[in-house]
């Protein structure tokens, strides 16, 4: 983190003046001091935020910007966002991470993005330079920092659920793309949601339920494959909102927070999804799916006893087949969709 709280809270009891930059509130420190404290404890007299000053400089609408504090998060945070035409205003801790932040954009196929490195906005100190992704060379901005972007290059990845598979790094043990789009549908994501992902694999499942703005523990028994979600997830720029949890269900998941839904996507059993049931509180979702007769005939044993829905799916692929060609059918897979 850029800053402790604590002095200030062994000051409590006490008249204490906080000097904050611009709007506290926004990526600043009055959420994390106002949280330690009640109410009544604290008056906040916000200025302009860095976001309000760069907008300014630059004639833009603030509503249509995205604002992003990556002085205290990955620069990766900035990936799930880029699409051609993105406006953004990021705070960054130093030059260096201005320099990062460009190679960055770069290789994502954003080399011609727009850039303005702007330091001490509304101070004596003020600077504004403007270049490209591909072309920085700005070696000496220093703090306080922002950056703000018009993303030009590629279209961006989409926002819709069913990523290609070779987006991913995996071994083969994933939900391939029009399962995992049917999947996610079933499994219904919300920003700020939890997602217990058991049997995780690549984590692809993990990954797109982060992407639609929620949280997820991916359960992984297989140390190789837990470093394979690890790395997706910061390929994908949502390393702060997915954890990795090594070991198997049902004893990986003591102590781990409440979910709002859950995906069995392997090893499961009548004991598994039994302990699950009872630990799911009202209206949370449960979604599992089976390619084995054994783990189909458990699912729609699950069905029966707590409702839900059975969903058969069989898709096929056009494949060479001598000097023609013909479908080739995958195998069939079996899901169970259930709200307690």
């Amino acid at each position: 983190m850029p800053f402790s709280v604590a002095p200030v809270l062994e000051c409590r009891g006490r008249l204490v003046v906080v000097l904050a930059s611009g709007d506290p509130f926004w990526h600043g420190v009055g959420g994390s001091l106002a949280k330690h404290l009640s109410p009544g404890e604290w008056i906040s007299r916000p200025a302009p935020s860095t976001f309000s000053l760069a907008a300014a400089r630059l004639g833009w609408r603030l509503e249509e910007v995205t604002c992003l504090g990556l002085h205290a998060a990955p620069l990766e945070t900035v990936l799930p966002h880029l699409v051609r035409g993105l406006r953004a205003i990021c705070l960054l801790r130093d030059g260096t991470a201005a320099s990062a932040l460009a190679a960055l954009l770069t290789a994502r196929d954003f080399g011609d993005s727009r850039l303005w490195v702007m330091e001490a906005l509304g101070g004596g100190c003020e600077r504004i330079r403007a270049t490209q992704a591909k072309e920085f060379n700005i070696t000496d901005a220093a703090a306080p920092l922002a950056m703000a972007i018009i993303a030009e290059g590629a279209p961006g990845r989409t926002r819709t659920f069913g990523l290609p598979d070779d987006s991913f790094i995996h071994d083969g043990q994933i939900t391939k793309r029009p399962v995992r789009a049917l999947t996610l549908s079933a499994l219904a994501p919300r920003p700020g949601e939890l997602l217990w992902d058991i049997g995780a694999g690549s984590g692809s499942i993990s990954v797109e339920w982060c992407l639609a703005g929620g949280r997820a523990m991916a359960v992984e028994a297989r140390a190789t494959r837990a470093d394979h979600i690890r790395a997706n997830a910061a390929a994908f720029g949502i390393a702060d909102r997915l954890t990795v949890v090594i070991g198997t269900a049902p004893d990986a998941l003591a102590g781990l927070p409440t979910p709002d839904a859950i995906f069995v996507g392997g090893g499961g059993n009548s004991g598994l999804f039994e302990l699950l049931w009872v630990a799911m509180t009202p209206r949370v979702r449960l979604v599992a799916n089976a390619v084995t007769l054994e783990t189909e005939a458990l699912l729609i044993a699950q069905q029966a006893q707590r409702g839900g829905d059975l969903l058969r799916i069989e898709l096929a692929q056009v494949s060479p087949l001598g000097a023609m060609r013909g479908w080739l059918p995958s195998r069939p897979v079996v899901q169970w969709s259930a709200v307690k």
